[in-house]
């Protein structure tokens, strides 16, 4: 009787969280509401994993018209940046355009590369990166909801062996929920963080060793435009950007 009670006690737990109750009660609003918002995630997840993140495709006037760059607007540029504009990848044998890094895993060459990602089996680049952090942003308000609602399905018990008998399933799932919450969170803050600033993440880590950046001071970033700019063209301009433009406004050294 005593292990009967017990195993009873468990799924008890279970069926007192939140969105139990209140799916009992015929409140549907906030059970139609989490599941909209992981169907949402799923669907963020696909999107990021399956889109193309700003591979470098093609040479020449191809990447000049994947840039945006009219015959007028070179003319604007220094000399310097046409020929950093014509730098070669050692793998692919395309033209790199400024921030472009090859990744080994994919095999291409991706445009403003920020790193390559296991989670998503994808790069994160030009493209997808804005769709990247806006996946991180739900799928960390999933996690949170989850754990809430873990959290709120435990039950008391006289003695600690009935308490972590009852509650062992829902102890479990709040750690592991919990660990994952956490990582999504510092992924989220580190992202949002490098984006105020206008660098990635492979030139957050390596700027020692990028042609471009090594020469610049630890604090200097040439494609800084203050936090709230940075912050506006990462999420609300959807237009490429000719980042040795940017390089070059306020007559950096050259390479």
């Amino acid at each position: 009787n005593w292990s009967r009670n017990s195993r009873n006690s468990g799924l008890t737990g279970l069926g007192t969280v939140d969105l139990r109750k209140q799916e009992e009660r015929g409140e549907l609003i906030q059970p139609v509401l989490f599941v909209l918002l992981v169907l949402v995630s799923v669907l963020l997840y696909f999107a990021v994993s399956l889109m193309d993140p700003g591979f470098v495709l093609s040479d020449g006037s191809d990447l000049q018209f994947t840039l945006g760059i009219a015959e007028e607007t070179q003319d604007m540029i220094p000399p310097t940046t046409k020929s950093l504009r014509q730098r070669r990848c050692g793998h692919c044998l395309l033209q790199q355009p400024m921030r472009s890094k090859h990744c080994q895993t994919c095999q291409h060459c991706v445009r403003r590369y920020d790193h390559h990602c296991p989670w998503i089996e994808n790069c994160v680049g030009e493209r997808n990166h804005r769709w990247f952090v806006l996946y991180l942003a739900v799928q960390l308000l999933v996690l949170l909801w989850g754990l809430h609602m873990a959290w709120s399905g435990f039950t008391t018990a006289p003695t600690w062996q009935l308490w972590l008998r009852g509650n062992g399933v829902l102890l479990g799932t709040v750690a592991v929920v919990a660990v994952l919450s956490l990582t999504v969170l510092l992924l989220l803050g580190s992202h949002l963080y490098l984006v105020s600033l206008n660098t990635t993440t492979w030139e957050f880590m390596s700027r020692h060793r990028i042609s471009y950046l090594k020469h610049c001071g630890s604090e200097e970033n040439p494609f800084d435009r203050g936090a709230l700019r940075n912050l506006w063209g990462f999420f609300c301009n959807w237009g490429a950007i000719v980042w040795e433009q940017v390089y070059f406004r306020e007559g950096n050294d050259p390479i």
